[in-house]
């Protein structure tokens, strides 16, 4: 056995150990520490995260919450301006047709009063044209002309004829 990589040689291996524990001393200096620094940075940016989603999660809870308050109150609102301008429209109404009526009745009385007005002439007019006629008949009648005063009197008898008559 003559290969020299099989055989023990004591100076050989305490020169790799030697190296070994040198390279492991560089390493935990320059590239352990760094690394293990790296990753505590980046476990506290992913704990930082974690509790920003969380926050995030919360806000948007408490977000959602007062958003369905504000549409409940939202709603509430809205229902009771529809119900005040259901009452508001029932008042008017009924407003409206209460003056209607009123109106109704006062066109109904005055124009019963109207009728009543114009049937009272119409009913002078008769009664004088009436009286004209019966005295105009009478004078043919007499073969007289009566003059106008005796006719002014002779109307006026009548009238208050009649007028006792009907009351």
């Amino acid at each position: 056995m003559d290969n020299p990589l099989v055989q023990v040689d004591p100076g050989l291996f305490i020169w790799t150990i030697l190296t070994f524990l040198v390279l492991a001393g560089l390493l935990a200096k320059f590239a352990w520490k760094p690394m293990l620094h790296a990753l505590e940075q980046r476990q506290q940016m992913v704990a930082k995260s974690v509790d920003d989603a969380r926050q995030a999660k919360e806000e948007l809870a408490r977000v959602n919450q007062e958003t369905a308050r504000m549409l409940t109150a939202a709603r509430v609102e809205a229902e009771a301006i529809v119900s005040r301008t259901r009452t508001d429209a029932e008042r008017l109404r009924a407003e409206l047709r209460e003056k209607a009526m009123a109106d109704a009745a006062k066109i109904r009385q005055d124009a019963e009063q109207q009728i009543q007005l114009e049937t009272k002439r119409g009913v002078e007019q008769i009664r004088r044209e009436a009286i004209d006629l019966s005295l105009a008949i009478a004078s043919k009648l007499l073969r007289r002309n009566v003059s106008m005063a005796d006719n002014e009197a002779l109307i006026a008898d009548a009238i208050r004829q009649i007028e006792i008559t009907e009351s």
